[in-house]
């Protein structure tokens, strides 16, 4: 006996949707004021507790991977009871761990406050969660939807650099890491409770897991470790830049404020490069738009080899920004496509896990390559041979998908 799908719920692609998304988005902006206060705080921190520039990169792998296991964790969890629940979860753990992290005296502290607080328990609630829920209250936009949830983490990492430099400068770290603590509880707790309706996603046709058992001409599962090997690949060079620019330009002479400028100009591209895509990828699929920001990505990490002047830093942020806000989003969207709807949380909470992993892998390697070159150049160069095997893989999947690439 089929299973027939349900009747489409009047509350797909309606207001209240958008609602969600724009709810969806401050509450990751906020949230993600975690991740950008480790990096924006590297070099003090370092200083203060008389650590290594590794070992404050340490921390930011720690949260890296606490924010990637803790996605399957909560990617599961939202599958069953809906986000709201999980980002009420998230928001008391990121207030909970930039608050600790303002009174410690060690580095290990930092590194546990970090790792399962801000990360395993808190934004972890953030990205697989939302992302994953917001596909399935759109039909026709649901590649611009998913763009704009997604460019939340964007949008964070071009407000939050300039003004977590500001609180440095004026209150240290310290003091500045327990503000934003508070702001997170106080902003992110009402915004949650805005996401409490659910719509009924449990039941696909049969017809449709018989399509879906073999994706590209792939098992389930072979489909899905091939994601999670190109996740890695372009969160390792995605991690080098955007942990490191600070770091970077201070070495080449520049205050860390146009740093700091720098990282926010990196993400303000990437959350203008997110909306673009998403549109895009509304016409033309997920799998072309990864392609296309694989290779962007690849080449504009390239790009910061040779450049040392100001201005030229200020173009390459902005171009690597614009080259690559499309990849993660482009994860949700193939998911969605080849898979049940109701497995959407774990499965790309899978990918984003191997997401994670590259960011921290890719920032802590980053941190350890320069230790013993005294350069980025070696680390820059890592990270394209790591960008080399997500656009295999992408490549892989356009052409077993038999979809004319230019049409």
């Amino acid at each position: 006996m089929s299973t027939r799908p349900n009747p489409r719920d009047e509350r797909i692609d309606s207001a209240y949707a958008w609602v969600r998304v724009f709810a969806s988005v401050a509450i990751m902006a906020i949230g993600f004021s975690g991740l950008y206060s480790i990096v924006v705080a590297l070099k003090p921190v370092a200083a203060d507790l008389g650590a290594t520039r590794g070992g404050v990169s340490f921390a930011y792998a720690v949260l890296f991977a606490g924010f990637g296991f803790g996605g399957i964790l909560m990617g599961w969890w939202s599958d069953r009871v809906g986000i709201m629940w999980p980002t009420l979860t998230g928001s008391v753990a990121i207030a909970a761990g930039l608050f600790l992290a303002g009174q410690a005296t060690a580095l290990w502290q930092i590194v546990l406050a970090f790792g399962f607080l801000v990360g395993f328990l808190g934004m972890s609630c953030m990205m697989v969660p939302l992302v994953a829920n917001i596909t399935h209250w759109f039909d026709r936009r649901r590649g611009i939807a998913t763009s704009v949830v997604i460019s939340g983490s964007y949008l964070a990492g071009t407000m939050w650099p300039p003004l977590l430099q500001i609180g440095i400068d004026e209150v240290g770290w310290r003091e500045t890491w327990m503000r934003v603590g508070i702001l997170c509880l106080v902003v992110m707790t009402p915004l949650s409770l805005l996401l409490r309706p659910r719509l009924n996603i449990s039941s696909d046709s049969a017809r449709e897991d018989s399509r879906r058992r073999r994706a590209l001409g792939f098992t389930p599962t072979t489909m899905q470790v091939l994601l999670c090997m190109a996740g890695l690949g372009c969160c390792v060079a995605m991690a080098t830049p955007q942990a490191h620019i600070v770091a970077h330009a201070t070495d080449l002479g520049h205050p860390a404020a146009r740093g700091a400028e720098m990282l926010s100009l990196v993400f303000f591209g990437g959350f203008v490069s997110r909306i673009i895509y998403g549109w895009a990828s509304d016409r033309i699929g997920g799998l072309r738009t990864l392609v296309l920001g694989s290779v962007g990505q690849a080449v504009t990490i390239a790009c910061f080899i040779p450049v040392e002047g100001l201005i030229e830093l200020y173009v390459v942020c902005a171009l690597f920004g614009l080259s690559q806000g499309g990849i993660v989003p482009s994860y949700a969207l193939i998911i969605r496509r080849y898979y049940l709807a109701g497995e959407a949380g774990l499965r790309l909470g899978w990918i984003m896990l191997f997401t994670m992993l590259g960011m921290a892998f890719g920032g802590g390697l980053a941190g350890v390559l320069f230790d013993l070159t005294g350069t980025y150049a070696t680390a820059f160069t890592a990270a394209i041979a790591f960008n080399v095997l997500n656009l295999l893989i992408a490549a892989l999947f356009l052409l077993r998908s038999r979809i004319p690439v230019f049409a």
